[in-house]
């Protein structure tokens, strides 16, 4: 690997931006909370199922020079049309969810107001100008110092937390017990480190990022790439589960609905615990995690719709991404300001989908990546199969068990 290999990251670094969000600074922090250092195994675990799944993406892309939503038509345009419906479905209640977490954390970071829907409305304006002038490439390097910010800052602020602690360590692991704690690991592993659609977004990615000609993006570089962002994630996400176990397990703080008084409690909880001087650190962590899921789920969905809609239609339309991502910033701040009291069911209604789908990615991703239009070095190989029919089993099983649960 040459001595540019940073410049050469991209998609990867992308996905993590995608997946480092309310997976990690929400649900890594509350297991941390609840659990400790006892659901690091579940973790790591969902990690492994998952990774040959979004694996898929970005190298079924730069192997076949098309994306997953180019094999999904040659699978059947029932599969594509299937995966615009759930997308059209849920891409305005996820944006809605991410860019309120957001929204709650630059309230509490740069005040001017507490209003979460001007600071959705602004961040979410903030994002589309940013997309629509510097598109892909802006895009690209953007996160690229986000992703280092991020990592660095939560890294600080778990080694603070670390050596400021007196509270006793244990790294038991447990299995979670009862409705609640069930409910709860479910939603972890669901969530984390992003549901299996995003593979399609890599795929995407990939194909932008292999349009610039000066850096040779192959299928191995971009095998690379995807592996420095996904293990990237879940070191993070061992970090928010560790900072939750170091500053919250031990406290009695229970989290409000809110997004501007959740945000207030999280950054408080740690400034408590670690010093006010480590504010900065942790407004940081958490202002640009939700950031960069904000920036890249408003890219990733338009992105994909356009993509969708041209095969369905056989058409190219040269506009039609300003089109869906204009009615993705529109959709969202309608939802915000209309259905605000029903968020939570909407956010239920979607990870719903996004768990009982991810079957169906995963099947039908490694189908397309095992089939002939792929070249025969870039099939899966013994180790790659017996990992995915894991992952597949695995599941199904988690689906049933999800429903079996409600």
């Amino acid at each position: 690997m040459n001595s540019n290999w940073f410049y050469k990251l991209g998609p990867g670094l992308l996905f993590a931006g995608a997946a480092i969000g309310v997976s990690h600074l929400v649900q890594s922090t509350r297991a941390g909370a609840d659990f400790g250092f006892g659901l690091i195994w579940a973790l790591v675990l969902i990690h492994i199922v998952k990774y040959p799944f979004f694996q898929i993406g970005p190298r079924y892309a730069t192997a076949t020079g098309e994306s997953l939503l180019d094999g999904y038509k040659k699978l059947g345009k029932g599969v594509l049309l299937s995966y615009f419906i759930l997308n059209l479905a849920t891409m305005f209640t996820i944006q809605a969810a991410v860019t309120i977490v957001t929204a709650g954390l630059a309230a509490n970071l740069f005040g001017i107001t507490t209003n979460p829907i001007i600071w959705s409305a602004i961040i979410t304006s903030i994002c589309v100008v940013l997309l629509v002038v510097g598109k892909y490439k802006l895009l690209d390097n953007l996160m690229k110092f986000i992703i280092v910010t991020l990592t660095a800052s939560t890294i600080i602020a778990l080694i603070v937390a670390s050596l400021n602690s007196t509270q006793p360590i244990s790294f038991a692991q447990v299995l979670p017990k009862g409705t609640l704690e069930i409910s709860f690991l479910i939603a972890f592993l669901g969530w984390m480190p992003a549901p299996l659609d995003v593979s399609i977004w890599q795929s995407l990615w990939a194909l932008e990022k292999q349009k610039d000609k000066s850096n040779n993006f192959d299928t191995k570089q971009a095998i690379f790439d995807f592996n420095i962002g996904f293990v990237g994630t879940l070191i993070v996400g061992c970090c928010f589960v560790a900072l939750g176990a170091i500053v919250m397990h031990h406290t009695t703080e229970t989290f409000s609905d809110s997004a501007v008084v959740f945000s207030q409690q999280l950054i408080n909880l740690y400034t408590t615990s670690l010093g006010n001087g480590m504010y900065i650190f942790i407004a940081a962590a958490a202002f640009t995690t939700m950031f960069s899921t904000t920036i890249t789920t408003l890219d990733a969905s338009p992105r994909a719709m356009t993509k969708t809609f041209e095969l369905l239609q056989n058409k190219i339309y040269p506009k039609a991404y300003w089109f869906w991502i204009s009615f993705l910033a529109v959709g969202t701040i309608f939802i915000m300001v209309f259905f605000m009291s029903e968020m939570g069911l909407l956010i239920k209604i979607a990870t719903v989908l996004s768990f009982l789908t991810a079957p169906f990615f995963a099947i039908i991703n490694f189908i397309l990546i095992s089939g002939k239009n792929t070249p025969k070095e870039w099939r899966p190989t013994l180790q790659f199969k017996v990992l995915s029919y894991f992952g597949i089993v695995f599941l199904i099983g988690f689906s049933i068990w999800y429903l079996s649960s409600l």
